[in-house]
């Protein structure tokens, strides 16, 4: 059965391009342009992974990966901080909020599919 991945990012470029590239190689992805449409999403759909973006409008990512660590679904899942937020307090922020990885944008797609791949097991 294919894995199921969640963008979360207001970017439609980042979606597309991220869609792209994942669903080659046999992921099956959704995508959301912000955080309450996400936890929506993630209420009524189960997912293996989660890629979100930090900088978003009236939810940033921080707070939408605090909000998703307490469904209790999703404690184990593994989220990704795909990011142009790069600084050191971004980073401790999200490992705070529960994020398993914190990567900064732009990032190689070579990169990014070995990375989530092995985020996945």
């Amino acid at each position: 059965m294919a894995k199921r991945v969640l963008i979360v990012d207001d970017d439609e470029m980042v979606r597309i391009a991220l869609v792209e590239l994942l669903k080659p190689e046999g992921y099956e992805v959704r995508t959301v342009s912000g955080g309450y449409e996400a936890l929506e999403n993630l209420n009524q759909n189960d997912y293996d992974l989660l890629v979100l973006d930090i900088i978003m409008p009236n939810m940033d990512g921080i707070e939408l990966c605090k909000k998703i660590r307490e469904k209790p679904k999703y404690k184990k899942t593994p989220i990704v901080f795909l990011t142009a937020k790069s600084s050191e307090e971004a980073k401790v922020a999200g490992v705070n909020a529960g994020a398993n990885l914190f990567l900064s944008k732009p990032i190689s797609p070579e990169k990014l599919l070995n990375i989530l791949s092995d985020a996945l097991g």
